[in-house]
C-alpha cells in the first residue's frame, strides 16, 4: 500500500532565483518521502496610500488614474502568474499547487499565524526573501521571523531558508541573532525601546538620585515641571514619528533599516552621559527639539517641493494620457489597416497560388502534349509503313483474287456435276428423308423455363426486339455467353401439337441462308434462334430506318442478298417428298447477321399444306423483294422500268452508282417474277431464277474485282468493330459507359437497365458489385473516328 502524501507549505516571494533555491532545498529535504507542495503566495491589495512604480518614478497610487492603476495591476499580476508558473514547472514530478492569499491591512506575521491555525499546517518552509518583500513599518524581517517562531503552534515545524540554506533563530536578552547550520551569524536584531520608555527611565533615575539641597516644595514644583515637559516631548515625539515613518519605510526598502531612527538617536545621545543633571538633559532635549523643528521645517519645504513636482507630474501624466489616447486611436487605425492589408495579402497569395497551379497544369498539359505528339509521330510512321505493306499485300490479293475467280469457274463446273448426283441421291433416298423429318434432330437442345427466363431477364421489355404478329414476341437474350433470339409463341394462338410440328419442321431444315434454330422450350412455348445483329432487310431499306445502315448496303451487297434469298427459297422448293412453300417472303422476314449475310425466317407448320401450284406465291414475292432492293420501294410503275432513263430515276441512290446492264438484267428478272401467272412465264421455276441471278452476280463480282463504278465491298464497309456495339441495343455506341462487370454499354441502355431495378450484368447474368457508371472516353473517341471515316468514305 502506498504511503500517504504529506503536504509541505512553502512561502515564496517574487524573487525567482531565491524561490528556486528554497524549492530546491525543500525537494532535497523530503526526497525520500512522498510529499505534495503547496506554494503560499501573498497578493498585496494596492491602496491609495501605497506607492507605484511608473516611467516617471515612484508615485503615490492616489496620483494615478484608475485606468492606469488597473493596467499596472494587470501588468504586475501577469508578472506574478509567470513566476508562479515557473515555480510549478520547477517542482517537476512532485505534485504542486498554488495558494494565493490576499493581504490587506493585517500584518504579515499575523496572517501567517492565522494560516498555520486555519490550514493545520504541520510543515512550513519560509523563504527569507518572502519576509523581506513584505511591507513593514515597525518590524524588520528578522523580527518577523522571531515573532512567527515564538507564536506558532507547537504542531508546526518551521523552516526558514536564506540563499538556499536553512537558518536558525537564537535569542539572548535584548539581542536576537540568525545563524546558519555551521553557527555563522547571518543577521542580528536588538529590541527597540520607545522614546517614552527612555524618558520614564530617566525620570525614575533622577527620582532615586538624592538632592540634598532640595525641599519638598521644590520637589513638588520640579515634578509638575517634569510632567509638563514629558507631555510636551511626547506630543512632539508623536508628531515627529508621524513625519519620519515614511523615511523609516523607505530606509527599510533600500536596505538601511539597520541604522537607528532619529528618535532612537536622540534618546541614545541623552543616555550616553548619565552624569548630566535633569536641567541639562531638559536643555538638551529642548535643543534637540529645536533641531527637530528645523528638520520638520526643511521636510515641509521638501514636501512642498514634492507637491509642486507632483503637480507637474500630474500635468505630465495628463499630457501622456492624452498622447496615449491619441496613440491608441492611431493604433486602432493601424490595426484596421493592417487587417485590411492582411486580407489583401491573403487574397493575393491565393491568386498567386491559383496562377502557379494553372501554370503547373499548363506545363503538365504541354508535357503530355509533347509526349503524345511523339507517340503519335511514331504511330504515324508505323501507319505509313503498315499502309505501304497493306498496299503491296492488296496488290497481291488482287492477283490472288483473279486466280480465285478462275478457280471458282472450275469449281462451278464441278458443282453442276455434284448437283446432278445430289438429285439422283434425293430420288433414291426420298423415303428415308420423309422418315427423318418426322423426328426431332438429335443435336437439338431443349432449354428449361429457368434458363429462358434468366437469358431474357424474365422477358423484360428492355430485351424485346419486335412483335412479329399478335401470336409471337421476340426477345434478345444470352445463353452460355452467346447472344440468341428467343421467339415466344402465345398459347392461345398455337396448340402444343402445332408447336411440336413447327419445331420438327425448322429443326430438320438446314441451309446457310435459312435462320438456324438452336433449341426450344416447351413451357412456355418458345424457339431459340441464332441472333441476327443487323435486324431485318425492311429496317435497312426503309427510309424511316437509320441512315448509316441504309448507306452501308451498296448495289453489290443487294445483288448478293437477292442471290442468297433465292438460294434459300430454291432449297425449300426442292424439298422431298413435297416442296415447301414459304408463303410469307417479305423484307421483314429476311434477317441480316453482323456481316449482312441474309437468312430467311418465318417458317411455320402450315408450309406443309401447300402444293406445287402455289410455288408461284414465293416467286412473285421474290420479285417484289428484288424490286425493293433495286428501287427501295415495294412497287413501281412498270413503264418506268422499260427504258434506261426511267430506270436511272427509280434506282435507289443509297446503293451507289448501279451498273445499268446489271440493273436491266435484274429488272427483266423482276418483271418475269411478277407476271408468273400470265403467258409464257407460267412455268418459271426458282432454279431458273437462281441460275440467272448467279450470272448477274458473277458480272458484279468481276466489276468489284476491277474497282468498276467506284464500288465499295459491302461486306468490308459495313463490318462494324464489335467493340463499338452496345451489348443491349446492338448499335454503335455514342456515349459508352463502363459498368461494374467491366463491359461498356450505351449510357441510355445501361441506365434504363439499372433504373428498373436490375442488379445483374446483361452480359454475364452475375450480380453487379455496384451501380456506378464510368464514362469510356477512349472508346467514344475511337467510335467517333470510325464514324468520321465512314462519312468520308460514303458520300
Amino acid at each position: 500500500m502506498e504511503a500517504q502524501e504529506e503536504k509541505v507549505y512553502v512561502a515564496l516571494g517574487n524573487e525567482l532565483q531565491d524561490g528556486y533555491k528554497t524549492l530546491e532545498w525543500t525537494l532535497r529535504r523530503w526526497k525520500s518521502q512522498p510529499i505534495s507542495i503547496v506554494i503560499l503566495h501573498v497578493t498585496y491589495t494596492l491602496s491609495g496610500k501605497d506607492y507605484v512604480y511608473t516611467p516617471f518614478g515612484k508615485l503615490p497610487a492616489s496620483c494615478v488614474s484608475d485606468e492606469k492603476l488597473k493596467i499596472l495591476r494587470n501588468y504586475e499580476q501577469e508578472k506574478i502568474d509567470k513566476i508562479l508558473s515557473k515555480y510549478i514547472t520547477f517542482c517537476g514530478k512532485v505534485k504542486a499547487e498554488i495558494l494565493n492569499v490576499e493581504k490587506y491591512d493585517e500584518p504579515i506575521h499575523k496572517l501567517i499565524l492565522d494560516l498555520i491555525l486555519g490550514l493545520h499546517i504541520t510543515k512550513l518552509v519560509i523563504g527569507f526573501a518572502f519576509i523581506k518583500s513584505s511591507s513593514w513599518k515597525a518590524k524588520t524581517a528578522i523580527g518577523v521571523s522571531f515573532y512567527i517562531h515564538e507564536h506558532k503552534a507547537e504542531s508546526c515545524d518551521l523552516f526558514i531558508i536564506c540563499g538556499g540554506k536553512e537558518v536558525f533563530l537564537r535569542g539572548a536578552n535584548d539581542q536576537r541573532i540568525m545563524e546558519d547550520d555551521k553557527g555563522v551569524m547571518v543577521a542580528k536584531l536588538k529590541d527597540k525601546v520607545s522614546f517614552k520608555f527612555f524618558v520614564e527611565k530617566m525620570f525614575l533615575e533622577n527620582r532615586r538620585r538624592p538632592f540634598a539641597s532640595s525641599t519638598r516644595k521644590d520637589s513638588s514644583s520640579m515634578q509638575n515641571h517634569w510632567e509638563n515637559c514629558v507631555q510636551e516631548i511626547e506630543m512632539y515625539y508623536q508628531k515627529l514619528c508621524s513625519n519620519l515613518d515614511g523615511e523609516e519605510d523607505y530606509e527599510q526598502e533600500t536596505g538601511t533599516s539597520q541604522q537607528p531612527s532619529p528618535t532612537e538617536a536622540i534618546m541614545l545621545e541623552i543616555n550616553a552621559n548619565p552624569n548630566m543633571s535633569l536641567a541639562e538633559r531638559i536643555e538638551s532635549l529642548r535643543k534637540k527639539i529645536s533641531e527637530t523643528h528645523e528638520r520638520i521645517r526643511l521636510k515641509k519645504k521638501e514636501t512642498k517641493a514634492n507637491v509642486e513636482r507632483h503637480a507637474k507630474a500630474e500635468r505630465v501624466i495628463c499630457l501622456c494620457e492624452r498622447r496615449a489616447q491619441e496613440l491608441e486611436v492611431q493604433i486602432k487605425e493601424e490595426a484596421g489597416n493592417r487587417t485590411e492589408l492582411n486580407k489583401k495579402l491573403n487574397t493575393e497569395k491565393e491568386q498567386r497560388n491559383e496562377v502557379i497551379n494553372d501554370i503547373e497544369e499548363s506545363k503538365n498539359r504541354i508535357k503530355s502534349a509533347i509526349e503524345l505528339q511523339s507517340v503519335l509521330s511514331h504511330k504515324l510512321h508505323l501507319s505509313k509503313m503498315a499502309k505501304s505493306q497493306a498496299e503491296a499485300q492488296l496488290q497481291n490479293e488482287v492477283v490472288k483474287r483473279t486466280e480465285m475467280v478462275r478457280e471458282i469457274e472450275v469449281l462451278r463446273g464441278g458443282r453442276d456435276v455434284f448437283r446432278r448426283r445430289i438429285e439422283f441421291c434425293r430420288e433414291k433416298d426420298g423415303i428415308g428423308m420423309a422418315a427423318r423429318l418426322s423426328e426431332l434432330s438429335c443435336c437439338l437442345w431443349e432449354y428449361t423455363d429457368e434458363e429462358i427466363k434468366l437469358a431474357t431477364d424474365d422477358f423484360s421489355e428492355l430485351f424485346r426486339l419486335k412483335s412479329g404478329s399478335d401470336l409471337s414476341s421476340v426477345y434478345k437474350g444470352r445463353i452460355n455467353h452467346v447472344t440468341v433470339a428467343v421467339k415466344v409463341l402465345k398459347a392461345n394462338g398455337l396448340s402444343q401439337e402445332d408447336f411440336q410440328a413447327k419445331v420438327k419442321l425448322i429443326s430438320n431444315i438446314r441451309h446457310p441462308h435459312l435462320l438456324a434454330m438452336m433449341g426450344y422450350c416447351s413451357q412456355p412455348s418458345c424457339i431459340v434462334f441464332e441472333y441476327m445483329h443487323n435486324g431485318s432487310l425492311r429496317d435497312i431499306l426503309s427510309t424511316k430506318g437509320k441512315g448509316n445502315r441504309a448507306k452501308a448496303l451498296w448495289w453489290h451487297g443487294r445483288v448478293r442478298i437477292a442471290a442468297e434469298v433465292c438460294s434459300a427459297v430454291c432449297y425449300l422448293h426442292m424439298a422431298l417428298p413435297k416442296p415447301i412453300v414459304h408463303g410469307h417472303l417479305s423484307p421483314s422476314n429476311i434477317l441480316l447477321d453482323r456481316n449482312l449475310v441474309a437468312k430467311v425466317s418465318g417458317l411455320g407448320p402450315n408450309q406443309y399444306n401447300y402444293d406445287e401450284s402455289q410455288l408461284g406465291w414465293d416467286i412473285r414475292a421474290f420479285g417484289a423483294l428484288t424490286l425493293n432492293l433495286l428501287t427501295g420501294s415495294n412497287w413501281i410503275d412498270e413503264d418506268m422500268l422499260m427504258d434506261k432513263a426511267g430506270l436511272v430515276r427509280v434506282l435507289d441512290d443509297k446503293a451507289g452508282p448501279w451498273p445499268l446492264d446489271l440493273a436491266e438484267g435484274l429488272v427483266g428478272l423482276v418483271l418475269r417474277c411478277l407476271s408468273i401467272n400470265n403467258g409464257p412465264n407460267k412455268g418459271l421455276k426458282m432454279v431458273t431464277i437462281m441460275e440467272e441471278l448467279e450470272e448477274i452476280r458473277k458480272k458484279g463480282d468481276a466489276l468489284v474485282a476491277t474497282g468498276g463504278y467506284g464500288c465499295v465491298d459491302g461486306d468490308v464497309s459495313v463490318d462494324v468493330p464489335r467493340v463499338f456495339l452496345c451489348p443491349i441495343f446492338q448499335e454503335v455506341m455514342k456515349d459508352p459507359h463502363v459498368a461494374a462487370d467491366g463491359f461498356s454499354y450505351e449510357r441510355e441502355a445501361i441506365a434504363e437497365w439499372l433504373r428498373i431495378g436490375r442488379d445483374t450484368s446483361p452480359m454475364t447474368n452475375l450480380k453487379l458489385d455496384h451501380k456506378i457508371l464510368v464514362p469510356n472516353h477512349n472508346l467514344r473517341s475511337l467510335a467517333q473516328d470510325w464514324h468520321d471515316k465512314r462519312s468520308l468514305s460514303y458520300p
